[in-house]
């Protein structure tokens, strides 16, 4: 008799565990939401909790996650482009120099040659410098194209070498010294107290954003409809749009929670005769224009890469060269192309980091072409080619700020987070390779 017991236990125990694990399946299916991805959010959530402890609740604070996005946004910006680089079994490792070089073309464009033209604080010079420096961006990701298309020497090589050159090159734009400081229109893109969109235009662009997820979702319904393709239940889409729409105003009342320093908000009550109140005047920051950049070119770049003949092109380059080029794509053009992109991707991450800054210097961008890899695997890229997510990288570029960012709150110091950084890429080469092999 206790056998029997023991063993109906057991049959119970695993139903209602087997239960369980139908029900979850079952939701992943419904909503279509990818397990990979929850998992990088998952671990995400996981650093940002270990951090807060050990540094005794400094980590989750409003302040230290609005100074968090804008550190990522740089990174993220080029990490969008690099997720097609690796797509297409190449790699770039000259970002990181040619955010230096096209950082300091700016900075000299607008510290010393347009205002010699137009006069200081003209309001055409950001303008100029941010267009001179996406221009010699495309030029530099252009050459490089060519000769990985045309010339067939491997990217490593030719990226390697333009680590090396585009280095050299930033220093010797103004004999290593350091240009500052930036146009005052163009620091707005580096975030601040006056790069930001403060409260009331955050709140506007939160509720842009979930008129946006709830247009994309019924759209995707409506195609699908259309072409007899499978739909979600309509249970899941209400799920995907009120989830979309918590993370989103979250997050924006996150940023608006994060107020101005008093130093300045007095300065500025005084500036526009403004009482200043007894318990302080309290101005939110609010989205800050660089992270607004760094989104605006991830949508971008996912309408490329999803929406657009070219994206196809890369993913069927990646998955398999001798048919992409079997079946009529030119191959060498799409290559061009993508180094071309990430080019001004570049330019467009110097101009944060720059505006950032105040200043363009010649140590500007090292390391970050390792960061902006980092990311691009971190975020599901494989190295093998053919699979790769814009969004992942994105996630990914905030996994490794946030890394970086909490050592530094620990006061751990650099060399040290490096070894931490090395060691993420390894285990993320590593897991790409696991889920790789579980997926043949």
């Amino acid at each position: 008799m206790a056998d029997t017991i023991h063993s109906t236990g057991n049959s119970t125990t695993s139903g209602a565990s087997q239960t369980e694990g139908n029900i979850v399946a079952r939701f992943f299916r419904a909503t279509e939401i990818d397990t990979r991805m929850l998992g990088m959010v998952g671990a995400l959530l996981i650093i940002w909790v270990g951090f807060h402890i050990l540094t005794g609740g400094l980590f989750l604070t409003p302040r230290n996650l609005w100074n968090l996005s804008v550190q990522t946004a740089s990174v993220a910006v080029m990490a969008t482009g690099m997720v097609l680089v690796i797509v297409t079994r190449n790699i770039d490792l000259s970002v990181g120099s040619i955010l230096g070089f096209t950082g300091m073309i700016m900075g000299v464009l607008q510290a010393r040659f347009l205002p010699e033209i137009f006069g200081f604080d003209h309001p055409a010079i950001w303008i100029i410098a941010l267009a001179g420096g996406l221009v010699v961006g495309g030029l530099i990701g252009t050459l490089h194209g060519l000769i990985i298309a045309f010339l067939g020497v491997p990217s490593f090589i030719v990226t390697l070498g333009g680590l090396l050159v585009w280095r050299g090159a930033t220093w010797f734009v103004t004999s290593g010294q350091t240009v500052a400081p930036m146009d005052a229109n163009f620091r707005l893109m580096g975030g601040g107290t006056e790069g930001s969109i403060g409260a009331t235009w955050s709140w506007v662009v939160g509720i842009i954003a979930c008129l946006a997820i709830i247009a994309a979702i019924v759209n995707g319904r409506q195609q699908r409809k259309r072409f007899h393709f499978p739909r979600r239940p309509v249970w899941a889409e209400y799920v995907l749009v009120a989830l979309g729409c918590i993370i989103v105003l979250g997050a924006v009342s996150i940023v608006n929670d994060y107020y101005w320093p008093i130093n300045i908000a007095r300065r500025y009550a005084e500036e526009n005769n403004i009482p200043w109140p007894e318990g302080g005047l309290l101005i939110s920051q609010g989205i800050a224009i660089p992270v607004l950049m760094a989104i605006a070119a991830g949508i971008v770049m996912t309408f490329i890469a999803t929406r657009l003949r070219f994206g196809r092109y890369v993913f069927a380059i990646g998955g398999n060269p001798e048919a992409a080029e079997l079946a009529g794509i030119k191959t060498r053009w799409v290559t061009v192309k993508i180094f071309a992109l990430m080019g001004v991707l570049c330019a467009i991450a110097a101009a944060i980091s720059t505006a950032r800054l105040n200043a363009a210097t010649n140590a500007q961008g090292e390391l970050d072409e390792l960061y902006t890899i980092a990311a691009a695997v971190i975020g599901g890229t494989s190295l093998a080619g053919g699979m790769g997510s814009i969004a992942g990288a994105m996630l990914g570029a905030l996994v490794m700020q946030s890394l970086q960012s909490g050592m530094v709150l620990l006061g751990i110091d650099t060399p040290f987070q490096r070894i931490v950084v090395g060691a993420v890429l390894v285990l993320a080469v590593w897991l790409d390779t696991v889920y790789r092999a579980r997926a043949k």
